[in-house]
């Protein structure tokens, strides 16, 4: 097989399940059976006994009032024999199981071989809401599983095939950003890193407000001039802003981790969207005036707490100005993905419920569990809290002792800049690979581990696989003949590189990320076994030449994967 023969960008694991969907659908044709509209409506997945298996005979079994077993022999003995991709379909009890053949397998190798592999088909316009923290302080441990998970998704859908803007939403008419104001007007900002430095007048203004009532009065002036446009007001909120986000862009861009856009609360003020959706929601019949405030009363939806849209002095609050951006969000998209802590499940709610009164299509919301760290809770307005930096320094420090002891003979660059990658790695798997539903502690010891199954791991097979390729350079990598890969691992191997579109189509629609992070240790397993029992550089000519091919393939795939993950694929550690 020559590499040139490929078909750039074609899905892989996905071609093989479209081929015995065909066949199944026609299947249960023939027998007058149908099956429910719906996603993976036949029961497919990957299965241990067989590349994949069909469990659609469990789903038939109530409607047809026959056992599933029954079922799964007549679609068996219906299925055509006019196969592409399928080596053959195997009944095994209530299941059908398809295996994939040689020119299946042949078909994966080539196109993993091309660096553009691996495009896919889903072509979608999306906009992924993450991060967006308060501008009064520095990002931290809280904030990291935010940042990655909503990083890791727009990874994931650009590489399903989907145009993503990353977002930013900018709370700059709250009242955090209020006592920033004060706290400049107070207290000089020191020399540090912009957001740290913007923390600190912030907190002395908030201990400054428990002996000085008058600084509370002063913050909702503030509050009050900016919505009004004042522009003096207007220029010290802007000024703060951009100089707090400068510092935390700077630790977002450590874990590789950028954004698109940023889109600010108060222009959708500005634009008089927020005072229209008011105006929307007040035709409902469910708004009323409790108290002086303006309220929306969604009792009837289950919410115990009425969801206050206004103040009493006619200031609106954040989630008044949410709504108006999540129908922007809703106009200029085709999905539109929020990524939120736990401690958002309540105003998310009362926020979806409020769209949908307004007949605004409703966000995708992916809810995460918390980070936590041996040192307990973490409080931006007391003082007390671990920043993300201080993290990322610690692990990258640890991470230089790692590489330092694998690598003396390199330079101190060399040292710093791969300590540096692995850190950030080592963070952002430990981070994705945990789905987002349920909570985390780091362990940096883990997360650097080498010899298991962390990032660094994943980013020493990739490495390997270079090195392995260095080596064994010798001007006949074009050709060589896939049919010698007949041993059990290069065989798993090169199924598990052919499984990536799979994963990655799965990931985008379920806003599932932790899934691709399995993939990328299973991967990186796979290619160890591989490279263990199946010797590269020593086999004779034909067969080093094959399975130069599979390793070269194999690190294309552990490439893409690392860098979906947002994750520097190295080639030397």
């Amino acid at each position: 097989m020559d590499e040139d023969t490929i078909h750039n960008g074609v899905p892989m694991f996905l071609d093989f399940m479209s081929e015995v969907e065909g066949l199944l659908h026609a299947a249960l044709g023939s027998c007058g059976y149908k099956v429910e509209e719906g996603v993976n409506n036949l029961g497919l997945d990957v299965s241990p006994h067989a590349d994949l298996a069909s469990s659609v005979a469990f789903r038939l079994a109530p409607q047809q009032k026959k056992s599933p077993v029954a079922i799964a022999r007549e679609i068996h003995q219906a299925l055509s024999l006019d196969y592409n991709y399928i080596d053959r379909v195997e009944l095994s009890g209530p299941y059908l199981n398809f295996f994939m053949n040689q020119k299946f397998l042949e078909t994966v190798l080539s196109q993993a071989l091309a660096d553009n592999a691996w495009t896919g088909r889903m072509n979608e316009k999306v906009i992924v809401e993450h991060t967006s923290a308060n501008p009064d302080g520095p990002l931290h441990v809280g904030h990291i599983r935010n940042s990655v998970i909503g990083d890791t998704l727009v990874r994931i859908m650009r590489r399903a095939g989907c145009t993503v803007d990353a977002q930013y939403y900018v709370n700059d008419m709250g009242r955090q950003e209020a006592m920033v104001v004060v706290g400049c007007d107070h207290f000089q900002l020191d020399g540090s890193k912009a957001d740290h430095a913007v923390a600190k007048v912030y907190i002395a203004a908030n201990r400054l407000m428990e002996t000085n009532p008058e600084i509370r009065d002063e913050a909702d002036q503030v509050i009050q001039r900016y919505e009004a446009g004042d522009e003096e007001i207007v220029a010290k909120i802007k000024s703060a802003i951009k100089y707090a986000i400068r510092g935390i862009e700077e630790t977002l861009h450590r874990m590789n981790i950028r954004h698109d856009s940023y889109h600010w609360e108060s222009e959708f003020v500005r634009k008089g969207d927020v005072a229209e959706i008011v105006a929307l929601l007040e035709k409902t019949g469910l708004t009323e005036y409790e108290e002086g405030a303006f309220q929306l009363d969604l009792t009837k939806f289950g919410f115990e707490k009425k969801m206050v849209l206004k103040r009493t002095n006619g200031t609106s609050l954040y989630i008044t100005r949410d709504l108006a951006y999540h129908r922007f969000k809703a106009e200029n998209s085709d999905r539109s993905v929020d990524i939120l802590g736990a401690d958002h499940k309540l105003v998310s709610g009362q926020l979806r419920t409020a769209l949908r009164l307004l007949g605004i299509r409703e966000p995708e919301v992916v809810i995460f569990e918390f980070v936590s760290l041996p040192t307990g809770s973490m409080s931006t307005r007391k003082g007390k809290f671990i920043s993300a930096d201080e993290l990322l320094d610690e692990v990258e420090k640890q991470a230089y002792e790692e590489v330092k002891v694998r690598r003396p003979e390199e330079s101190e660059a060399f040292l710093k800049e791969v300590a540096a990658q692995v850190a950030a790695g080592a963070v952002r798997y430990d981070v994705v690979k945990v789905s987002p539903d349920k909570a985390t502690t780091f362990d940096w010891k883990q997360a650097l581990d080498f010899e298991k199954l962390s990032a660094p791991f994943i980013q020493y097979s990739h490495a390997r696989a270079c090195s392995i390729l260095r080596k064994g350079e010798d001007g006949q990598e074009g050709h060589f003949q896939a049919d010698l890969l007949a041993g059990e691992n290069e065989i798993a191997l090169i199924k598990k590189i052919a499984e990536f579109d799979l994963v990655i189509d799965r990931a985008a629609r379920e806003l599932k990320p932790h899934q691709l992070a399995t993939y990328a240790r299973e991967l990186a397993e796979s290619f160890n076994l591989f490279y263990r029992y199946s010797p590269v550089l020593d086999a004779e000519p034909k067969l080093r030449q094959a399975r130069m091919a599979l390793a070269r393939a194999a690190k294309n795939a552990l490439r893409t994967t690392l860098e979906t993950l947002g994750i520097q694929a190295l080639e030397t550690m």
